[in-house]
Formats: structure tokens, sequence, C-alpha cells
């Protein structure tokens, strides 16, 4: 028998009070954060739709062109910790405006690009944006809502970024493909810019807050924040070896390439059923159904090059890869959180890091291995990397428990933190499922 202890955990402390009723410039400014979290998922995810219209035109092959997936990766995982922690005590609103402004210039870039080279330096702008825009956007949705409607404002903000891999990357996938991939990309920046100047005229003022408890590598070790950052690392790594590359390899199966931007929005929608059983499982089971979803992403992916000669088999067994894929991001960032080894936020910020270091390394070994064996090759390599993870979330048993330990079910304040890192790592969709309560009375803000 083990004995239990009880963890402090340090929280934050707003500067800017959350507001007693909801107000009409609550409501309005729950609705431009939607909005921004939409672009900034089709701004993360445009290129896995582009990539053979983009190298092409730059005159790049496909494995190469896949790197622009990886620096932006680098970016947010480098520079997300860092930024949040240089900005916290900025108001809020200011620093929003100007992770907008950063994804209209990346996007701006990206389509005036002469060269692979500028592409790729754009790219680095717009992860720098990513790294700091969720962070924000999740302290933004509880702070100007009442308590008791975090949770709803987290849901529908991050809503956002549910249409966004589900509509947003089709349709600049499709708008790409018959129009041309610049024009496209230009399309993002115009908007990401117009939106700029509507948080600018709409967004409540917010103050920054202090900063968050760090903990120690000690901690991390001991409570199993460790374990569960490796798994989740080594699951990302897997999951974009193909996902990368998952135009060109439905090509490959027998696709047209102007159906790319249909057959991402039905992948997508298979990873909304996966997170949905992830919402009815992330309290009861967490181990059990991570261990469930991880083993079905191995073989998924391990079965995939099987029935590349039929399009109707690849779309099934792609289907099972995606939903499986869509329950992981949830009980990850739950494991991190119940963990209890530093503070709710934190845990978010280093699996948010983990998972995008994960992406990068995911998207430089499928580059790798597309260049030297080709695309039958990507899924074996995925399954193997996915297996990695598997292995480590059997051993580390103190970061997966069989019940969340610490913290029986998730507080509001997990769910920001839940719902931010899954939606910058996984260009994630709404994660949690959150209990209904009466109709809520709009008031207009006075003044």
């Amino acid at each position: 028998m083990t004995a239990t202890s009880t963890r402090s955990v340090p929280t934050l402390t707003p500067a800017t009070p959350p507001p007693q009723t909801l107000t009409a410039a609550s409501v309005v400014g729950i609705a431009v954060l939607g909005l921004a979290t939409f672009f900034a998922i089709t701004t993360e995810l445009m290129p896995v739709g582009l990539l053979s219209p983009m190298s092409a035109s730059l005159g790049v092959d496909v494995s190469t062109m896949g790197l622009v997936v990886t620096v932006y990766a680098l970016a947010v995982a480098i520079l997300a910790l860092p930024l949040t922690w240089a900005t916290s005590h900025f108001p809020r609103r200011a620093v929003l405006v100007v992770t907008l402004a950063g994804y209209a210039v990346s996007n701006l870039m990206v389509a005036l690009a002469p060269n692979f080279a500028f592409v790729c330096a754009g790219r680095v702008i717009g992860g720098i944006a990513h790294a700091l825009f969720f962070s924000v956007a999740s302290a933004y949705a509880t702070r100007i809502v009442p308590p008791r409607l975090a949770g709803r404002a987290i849901a529908f903000v991050y809503s956002g970024s549910s249409l966004g891999f589900v509509i947003g990357v089709p349709v600049a996938t499709t708008v790409g493909d018959h129009l041309g991939w610049r024009l496209a990309v230009g399309a993002v920046a115009v908007a990401s810019a117009i939106l700029a100047l509507v948080a600018v005229a709409f967004l409540p003022h917010v103050k920054g807050e202090s900063h968050p408890h760090l903990g120690s590598g000690r901690s991390w070790a001991r409570s199993g924040l460790i374990g569960v950052g490796v798994a989740d690392l080594l699951l990302f790594a897997g999951h974009y070896v193909v996902y990368t590359y998952v135009g060109p390899y439905l090509v490959g199966a027998g696709l047209q390439q102007q159906s790319i931007g249909g057959a991402l929005l039905v992948l997508g929608g298979t990873g909304i059923v996966g997170l949905l059983a992830a919402g009815s499982f992330v309290d009861r089971a967490p181990r059990q159904t991570l261990l469930v979803a991880v083993a079905v992403m191995a073989l998924a992916l391990a079965a995939l090059p099987f029935v590349h000669g039929s399009l109707a088999a690849t779309f099934v067994v792609a289907g099972l890869w995606m939903a499986a894929n869509g329950t992981t991001g949830t009980l990850f960032m739950a494991a991190a959180i119940r963990t209890g080894g530093v503070s709710p936020d934190i845990a978010g910020a280093l699996v948010n890091g983990a998972s995008n270091v994960g992406i990068a390394a995911g998207a430089a070994i499928g580059a790798q291995v597309l260049g030297v064996t080709g695309l039958g090759a990507l899924p074996f390599a995925a399954a193997v990397v996915i297996a990695g993870s598997f292995g480590v979330i059997v051993v580390a048993r103190r970061g997966f428990p069989l019940h969340g330990h610490g913290q029986v079910t998730l507080s509001t304040s997990s769910i920001r933190t839940i719902t931010s890192s899954i939606q910058v790592a996984t260009s994630s969709i709404r994660t949690v499922s959150l209990p209904r309560t009466g109709s809520v009375r709009v008031v207009r803000d006075p003044g």
C-alpha cells in the first residue's frame, strides 16, 4: 500500500476579476475568440492539404515541402512557455491582437513567397504567434464571463478550432486546388488582419496576470508528469509521420487531387467521433481508454499499406486511425493535470511543448522516410513510433493510473488548460463533456 499525499498547487489570481453577469460585450468577445481560433488552426494546418501544389510551384519535392510543418511546430515548442511567461503582465487584448497580426504577416509572406526559404521564414513567424495565441485565448475566455460559465465559454471558443480542422483546412485545400494555393493562403492572411481590427474594437479589456508556478524536475518525475510528456511526444511524432503527408498518400491510393479537401473533411469528422468518446471515459477509465486508443492507432497505421490499393479500404482504415487519435488529446492532457506535480496551466504548457516537439519530429521523420523509401513505408514507421508511446503508457502507471488521482474530475481551470493545449498541438476540437446548467440571461454591458 502506498501512502497518499495532498499536493498544494498554486493558483493564479487574475488582475481583472471576472464579471458576475454575462454581458453583451462578453458574448461578442467570446465570438471574436472563436473566430480567432478558427483562423489559428486553419493557418497551422493549411500546408497539410496544399503540399503537392506548393511543392510543384516552388520547385521542391513533397518531402522537403513537409518541413514547413516542422519549422512551425518547432517555433511553438520552443517559445510557448517563454513567451507566455514574458508577456503575462501585458494587457490581454493587446497581446492577442499582436498574435492575430502575426498570423496575417505569416500567411502574407507565404502567399507572396518567391522560394521555399521565404515560405519557411513566414511559417516561423506564424509559429511564434501560435506559441502565444492559445495561452492568451484560454485565459481571456475565462476572464470575460462569470466563473460558473467558464467551461462553456472555453468550449465555445475552441469550437472554432474544431471548425478550423473540419472546415477551414478542407475549404482552403479546395480553393488551393481550384484557384491556386497562393490565393487560398492570401485569403486567410486578409481575414486574419480584419479579425485583428475587430478584436481591437470589440474585445473587452483584461489586464495581465501573475506568473504560474513551474515546479521542479524532481516533482515532474515523482508525479509521473515526465512519463506523460514522453508518451505524448511519441504519440504525436508517430501520428505526424503520416498525417503531414496524408494528401499525397491518399492520392497514391487513388484519390483525385481535387478531392483532398473533401477527404480531409471526412477524416476530421471521424476525429470528432473519437473526441466524444474520450469525453465519456476521461473520468471513468482514463488509462484503459488511452491504451485502447493508442493500440488502435498503431494497428490501423500498420494495416494501411496492406489496403493501399483500394481507396475505399484506405478510407475505412484511415478513419479508424483518426477516430482513435481524436481521443488522445483529452486523455493526455487530463493525465498531465491529474499528476498534481505542477499547476494545471504549467502541466498544459509542458505537454503542449512535448506535443509540438513530437509534431516537428514526426514531420521530419516522415520527410526522411518518404525521400528514401517512398509513401508506402510511412505508416509502418508511424506504427513503430506509436508502439513506443504505448509501451511508455504501460510502464508509467504513476502518470497513467486506472483512476485520476489527486483530482477525481476535471475542474474549470483544468478544462481551460486541456482545451487550449490540445488546440495548439493537434488542431484539436472540443475536448470535454460539460454538464448542463440553467439558462443564462444576457444583459447589456453598461456604457
